[in-house]
């Protein structure tokens, strides 16, 4: 089972506040060494598949889709709560050992209330043959590149 863990956002990821900066809070510094020591494990493991932190909502934009028409927003989005700070996406065997990595996870946000959300991906096998035969191909055009 593949399944997206996405870290939420916070008043200070949607500042843009690394570790080094002079308004991180405390444990900021040692995030990225944290982080990476359990990104090893979950790769060691065999769980991590991808993952990445992503830049603040005002570096983005969304586009609202609207009975065909399409609209162009830029950011920043107000709701940080609703926003996502970085994902990964694992491979487990249940719902239940992602709650488990999620567990030992180190604290994403230093100093302020964080959230971490699981949700499974749809597979291939949830639809019928041609969409499994059409998500082959993708996925191997996508490894040729």
């Amino acid at each position: 089972m593949r399944v997206i863990v996405m870290i939420k956002a916070t008043k200070n990821s949607e500042a843009g506040i690394l570790p080094g900066d002079p308004e991180a809070p405390a444990g900021y510094a040692t995030l990225f060494e944290e982080m990476g020591k359990f990104n090893e494990e979950l790769v060691k493991a065999g769980v991590m598949l991808a993952g990445d932190g992503l830049r603040p909502s005002s570096k983005g934009k969304r586009v609202r889709i609207s009975s065909g028409k399409r609209t162009v927003i830029d950011g920043p989005f107000a709701e940080t709560k609703e926003l996502v700070a970085g994902f990964w996406i694992w491979q487990v065997k249940s719902i239940e050992e992602a709650v488990e990595w999620v567990r030992r996870c180190p604290d994403p946000m230093p100093g302020e209330e964080s959230e971490i959300e699981i949700r499974p991906l749809y597979e291939a096998e949830d639809f019928g043959e041609e969409i499994q035969a059409q998500d082959e191909r993708l996925r191997d055009a996508i490894a040729r590149r």
